[in-house]
């Protein structure tokens, strides 16, 4: 494990999102070490092995096979292990209902998928920037939904 490195989760079960993703990170000038997981079960099964170090942050889709992101975030914020975990939802879906939905069951920030890189490259550099531990103590409708 890198110490002096960010460590990042990506939740999402599409390929070339993962790809996308992982792209912009690797132009961003942060250290990070990133993860990739094709659904939430393969996440939360990582994860929950025994003296697993948990990620900074992890982004999470919302609509994915097997186990989406809804019911992820629900498992997760269920254990107190991950009370503090920072979860971005990362989803192309702008519904009301999933921003409110994901909101009250405790993410953190919520992103809309951009399609364009750059906006992409942009959006993950501001996420990583955030002071997680400041932003989540106060959280509100407002500041959670991340605008691009």
């Amino acid at each position: 494990m890198y110490l002096d490195r960010l460590h990042i989760a990506l939740v999402e079960d599409d390929e070339d999102d993962r790809m996308f993703f992982k792209d912009a990170i690797d132009e961003i000038q942060m250290k990070t070490n990133l993860l990739l997981f094709g659904n939430g079960q393969e996440f939360l099964d990582h994860i929950l092995l025994p003296g697993q170090s948990l990620p900074h942050l992890v982004f999470l889709d919302l609509n994915m096979p097997i186990k989406n992101g809804i019911e992820c975030l629900e498992e997760l914020r269920a254990q107190e292990r991950f009370k503090n975990l920072s979860i971005a939802i990362y989803s192309t879906s702008s519904s009301d209902q999933d921003i409110e939905d994901t909101f009250i069951k405790g993410a953190n920030i919520y992103i809309n998928k951009p399609n364009d890189f750059n906006k992409l490259k942009s959006v993950i550099s501001e996420v990583l920037k955030i002071n997680w531990q400041y932003h989540t103590s106060n959280l509100s409708r407002e500041n959670f939904l991340l605008r691009v």
